[in-house]
Order: C-alpha cells, then structure tokens, then sequence
C-alpha cells in the first residue's frame, strides 16, 4: 500500500505530483510563458492561412474532419490538409498552455497568480476550439468568425500577461507614471479593441469567406467598414504619439519609453501594409501579413500598458542576473 501511495497521488493530483519533483528555473517559467505567447500568434495566423486559401470548409464537420474519418482524407485534397493542419496545431498550442501551467504550479514558491492565468489561458483554448467548430458546422457564419477571432485576441491579451508576470514579484503593483498617464494607456487599450472589432467587421463583409462556394458574408458595404477601421487606426496612431511625448515630458523609465517606440514602430508597419493591400485589392499575402501586425499591435499596446506599473520581485523570484526592478521586458 505504501509503494502504490505516490502512484495515486500522481493519478490524483499529478502537477502536485510533478511540483514535489522539478523544480523550474524561473528562465524556464519564463520561456514557457513565451512559448504559449508565440503559439497564441502562430494560430491565429495559420488562422487566417485557413481562411485566405479558402479552406474554411476543407472538413465537413468537427470534431471529426469527415462523418467517417477522424482526419483529412485524399477525397479532400489540399484544402482539408491545411483545415486539418490548424485543427492540428491547436494542440501544440494547448501542449504550450500545459507547459506553462506545470512550469507555474512547479516553481518555487507557487505563484498562485502565474497559475491561474495559466488556467485561463486552457479554457480560452477550449472554447475557442468549440467555437471554431460552431464556425464549421455554421457554413463559416461571419459572426461566429468574428468571435472566433476575438476569442483568439482575448487570448493573447492573457498569454502576454502572463509573459510579463514571470519576470515579476507577487507585491502590489506600483505605478512608474503619473495618474493621467494610466489613463491615457486605457484610453489606447479601449480604441485597439475598437480598432480590432472593426477589422473584423472589415473581413466578415470582404471578399475573403474562407471558403470558394456561398458564403454568408455581413451586410455591410465593405469599403464604407475599411474607412471606419481606417479611422480608428489613425486615432490609436495619435494616442500612441501621445504616449511617447507624455513618457518622455514625465521622465518615465527607458524600457517604458521603450514600449512606447517599439508600439509606433509596429503601427507604422501595419498601416503601411494595410493602406498597400487596400489599393492593391486584397492580395492573400499581405492580408495574412495584417492579421500578423494585428497581433503584434495589441501585444505592444498591451506592453506598453503594463510597463507603467511594476511588481518588484523578491530576491528568490527575480531571473538570474537581473534586477528586479527592471525585470518587466
């Protein structure tokens, strides 16, 4: 009975189980945290992969690919295999979120914090999953596209979260910036989600279904629905210059201001690319390269409103050869 007791613990409790026995570095935490980050990107890109070379339906149903066949078969050609591919990678992303869950509940101390948004991150995966197959069994209905989107984006907001958190202590946080400065960082958040929803509404009515037969598309003129996604990038573009030139007049510390110019630098890109494959009709390449600059975006806005605040890490918790003080990178 006493040789079968850590068997049971470990069927029972198994991150308890794995806890008591490694002990992670925080470097490691750290890389896991990332890796679930850079995985959270991957499929929203490959996403979009599905969706541009119009193999939105290249599985009849889900969660099978076929009523018979748990995968693609030949009978569905090159549009099942990439439908099948990102139904694929969906589990390297959760074996990403698993990594950075054990990783979390394993190091010394547990951080409960890094734990829980580790959780977070595996049930956003889950009903992102379910949604997506809604999306299939729906025809592709734009709407469900549309939150299969943003569920993804939700996603990211928390893997980056918890990027920024392993390099933290479990303190209060303390602000590195006057009050209205927070508050200009909120204003920004607020109008790239805005800013996102509206890209959305962009594609659901645009010439991309995600798939060659009839697709249901929103009703909404599209040029008139670019022209507002337009708009609301130039307003982010403005609050972004706005926040580099406070950081700067308030003195803020250089990774802020760092932040800040990295988050110009990203928009400057994806405005570029996006005026380009406006004008040019939507060419496939440069839309899948948007929704990759969209991801980046909300990632440097994310970014930069974390870095006003900090949570100085104990001694113990800090990465190896760092400050603590400036482990928020």
């Amino acid at each position: 009975m006493h040789k079968a007791a850590p068997t049971i613990v470990a069927v029972l409790n198994p991150f308890a189980y794995i806890a008591d026995r490694w002990t992670p570095s925080p470097r490691t935490v750290r890389r896991a945290a990332f890796a679930a980050l850079l995985m959270s990107v991957a499929i929203v890109v490959t996403g979009g992969a599905v969706r541009l070379t119009g193999s939105g339906l290249g599985c009849d149903t889900w969660p099978k690919c076929t009523d018979d066949s748990l995968i693609a078969t030949q009978a569905q050609g090159f549009h099942g295999a990439v439908e099948f591919g990102n139904r694929m990678l969906t589990y390297v992303l959760c074996a990403a979120v698993g990594w950075y869950i054990v990783a979390a509940r394993s190091a010394k101390p547990w951080r409960h914090a890094l734990t829980r948004l580790g959780w977070t991150q595996f049930a956003l995966v889950v009903c992102n999953a379910v949604l997506g197959g809604i999306t299939v069994m729906t025809g592709l209905n734009p709407y469900s596209v549309a939150g299969h989107f943003l569920l993804a984006t939700t996603l990211i907001a928390v893997t980056t979260i918890s990027w920024q958190r392993t390099a933290e202590g479990d303190t209060a946080a303390r602000p590195r910036v006057p009050g209205p400065v927070r508050k200009l960082s909120w204003a920004l958040i607020a109008t790239t989600l805005v800013l996102i929803a509206a890209g959305t509404v962009v594609t659901g009515s645009g010439p991309h279904a995600g798939d060659s037969s009839e697709i249901e598309r929103m009703p909404f003129d599209w040029a008139a629905t670019a022209h507002v996604h337009a708009i609301a990038a130039w307003v982010v573009c403005a609050l972004a210059v706005a926040m580099w030139l406070v950081l700067r007049v308030v003195d803020a510390p250089a990774d802020t201001r760092a932040r800040a110019r990295d988050l110009l630098v990203v928009l400057l890109a994806q405005g570029a690319i996006g005026y380009v494959q406006f004008f040019t009709e939507l060419p496939e390449l440069l839309v899948a390269a948007h929704m990759l600059g969209s991801c980046l975006v909300w990632i440097a806005v994310l970014r930069v409103a974390l870095g006003l605040r900090e949570r100085p890490a104990a001694r113990a918790d800090a990465p190896a050869g760092a400050d603590p003080l400036l482990s928020t990178v």
